[in-house]
Order: structure tokens, then C-alpha cells, then sequence
């Protein structure tokens, strides 16, 4: 009767395993630190640039749509306020995340599913070389490195974007705008803000990796795996920022 659940449980059954293997990977010798760094260049240094335009983005639109609302009350020097709490707390860690794995995830899935269907892994083994410790750790070690460096970088982008519009729209003394954007910050607030990016990092790092490692088909299967990767990857996210929102109200 239940049949039709044995492959989803197979499958994430299958996944935990992966992220467990990973991380335990992360304490045994090799570390491979050549492509860890590799990662971080291609993962970080590599999303930085639509990472920032982003981010500037989204602090110019939140700036504005609030400005609109708060007029109506005389609040419109509370903009800095909701920006920084909107973007540290929300809206960085999510918009960055999402644009990584469509990045990240695909790029990862892409390349380990290449190298499954052309039996590249199959070779790493015979050579006595594990493909978890020398392909998914370093991209799971990389990716929670740089991804909640790019979400304060946004962050702090996109209160600048704010500051524009408050600066020059609103016509907001400079010393206000910042002195509100950092006072009403919390460490309930940067706790959050950095946690989501880490459990994210997670998520995006090893969504890649499974479905790259369960390649088959050819190319067809290669193109397959990596759109599968980005929309799961996509949907775990909002999962997690919500049950990590959800959570933090409590404290």
C-alpha cells in the first residue's frame, strides 16, 4: 500500500548517509587542501559578482517600498531599521543561498555526474582513492566557508543600497541612517543571520554532490541531475529559513 514511498525514503536514507560520510571525512587525513581552495575560488570568489549586484539591488527595492509606506505615518527615518533587520535576518542569507545553488549546485552536479557516466569514480576507486573524501568533502568544506562570507557581504551591500535611497530620496541625515541600521541589530539577529548560511552551505554543497553521484543515462542524464539539484536545493532552502525563522521567534 505504501509502495510508492519506498524510493523517496531509499533516497533520502541514501543522502543522510552522503552528508554523514562528508562530514566525518572532514576529520580524516587526506584533506586534499589544493581543491579545497580550488572550490572556494570557483564557489566564492566566483558568485561575488551577482552576489553583490543582488544585494545592492535588494536594499535599494526594500528601501523604497518601505519609504512609500512609512511616509504615510512620518516613520520614513525607520528605513535603515528595516532594512538592516530585513536583510541580515531574511532576505540575505535566502536571496544569496538561492543564487549559489543555482551557481553551485548545478555546477557540482554537472561535474561529478560527468565523471560517474564516463566512469571516472569507478577508476578513482579501483586506484584505492575514495570519491566522497577527494570530490564531496572538499565542496562541502568550501562551499560552508564562503557562503556566509558572501551573505554578510550582501548584507552589508544592500544596507548600503539602502542608505542610497534613504540618502537621497528621503533626504535622511547619513548619522541616522546608521547609527538606526546598527542599533537595532541583536545577537539573536547575527546568530541567525549567519546560521541559515551554514545550514544552506550544507544543503547546496551535498544536493550537488547526490544527485552528481547518481548520474546515469549519458548526457541526457548529466542535464537531468543538475536541474534536479538546483530545484531541490532550492526547495530545502526555503524549508530550513523557515523552520530556523520559525525556531528563533522563541528566542
Amino acid at each position: 500500500m505504501l509502495d510508492f514511498l519506498k524510493a523517496p525514503v531509499e533516497k533520502f536514507q541514501d543522502f543522510i548517509l552522503l552528508t554523514f560520510r562528508a562530514i566525518l571525512n572532514i576529520f580524516r587525513s587526506p584533506h586534499y587542501a589544493d581543491d579545497i581552495f580550488q572550490q572556494m575560488d570557483i564557489i566564492g570568489v566566483g558568485s561575488l559578482p551577482i552576489v553583490i549586484l543582488i544585494g545592492f539591488v535588494s536594499g535599494v527595492i526594500m528601501a523604497m517600498q518601505m519609504a512609500r509606506a512609512l511616509t504615510q505615518y512620518g516613520a520614513q527615518g525607520q528605513v535603515g531599521e528595516i532594512v538592516s533587520v530585513a536583510l541580515v535576518r531574511e532576505l540575505g542569507p535566502l536571496l544569496t543561498a538561492l543564487l549559489v545553488a543555482g551557481r553551485t549546485s548545478s555546477g557540482i552536479a554537472s561535474e561529478i555526474g560527468s565523471m560517474k557516466v564516463t566512469e571516472q569514480l569507478d577508476a578513482m576507486r579501483a586506484l584505492g582513492t575514495d570519491p566522497i573524501q577527494k570530490l564531496v568533502t572538499p565542496r562541502l568544506i568550501a562551499t560552508a566557508f564562503v557562503l556566509p562570507l558572501l551573505t554578510i557581504i550582501s548584507d552589508f551591500i544592500g544596507v548600503i543600497g539602502g542608505f542610497f535611497i534613504a540618502y537621497y530620496q528621503l533626504n535622511i541625515p547619513g548619522s541616522q541612517y546608521w547609527t538606526a541600521a546598527w542599533q537595532v541589530l541583536e545577537w539573536n539577529d547575527l546568530t541567525q543571520g549567519l546560521l541559515k548560511p551554514l545550514v544552506f552551505a550544507i544543503v547546496i554543497a551535498m544536493v550537488g554532490c547526490f544527485y552528481g553521484m547518481r548520474t546515469s543515462g549519458g548526457t541526457q542524464g548529466v542535464g537531468k541531475a543538475t536541474t534536479t539539484a538546483v530545484v531541490v536545493a532550492d526547495i530545502w532552502i526555503f524549508i530550513f529559513t523557515a523552520m530556523i525563522g520559525r525556531i528563533f521567534l522563541f528566542f
